[in-house]
């Protein structure tokens, strides 16, 4: 139940064709608190309820638990949410060993795009595709419960 992922800015959409996957997501958060973020997604068609720790001091190690829970039961907690939905559509981009997630930001965060990988260890290393730019896996500003509280318009 430990994530290890790395987050990057990326600086073009060239990736777009390379895409496996595009999927449109919605999510609020129940709780925002970086100690305990319970989140609520819509990704297509299917509802999760997701609780994440409090990353660790690289922010790339942090507890995650997710479970599918029912579309209408997740269109009724969204309503229950905090402020500031994020809107994004995600593209899966496969690059040797590893699957980039790269989300590009509707809504208030709109212009903003930033790619994870998940990782098996902290240390492991991958293919770094031509359109990633700088890493921000320790900034805070770019997780999406932060972004849901000061969008990137505002910034």
């Amino acid at each position: 139940m430990e994530e290890i992922e790395r987050k990057f800015l990326v600086h073009s959409l060239d990736f777009i064709v390379e895409a496996s996957q595009a999927q449109k997501i919605a999510q609020g958060y129940l709780n925002s608190a970086p100690e305990r973020t319970v989140r609520i997604r819509i990704k297509d068609n299917k509802g999760f309820i997701t609780i994440k720790g409090k990353g660790d001091e690289t922010g790339t190690t942090r507890f995650e638990w997710e479970k599918e829970i029912d579309l209408q039961e997740a269109e009724a907690l969204l309503q229950l949410c905090e402020a500031g939905v994020i809107d994004k559509t995600r593209y899966l981009i496969k690059k040797g060993n590893h699957t980039f997630e790269v989300d590009v930001f509707d809504g208030e965060n709109k212009g903003l795009v930033v790619a994870e990988i998940e990782l098996s260890d902290a240390n492991e290393t991958f293919e770094k595709p031509i359109w990633l730019a700088k890493e921000v896996t320790s900034d805070e500003k770019y997780y999406n419960a932060y972004l849901s509280k000061k969008p990137f318009k505002s910034w």
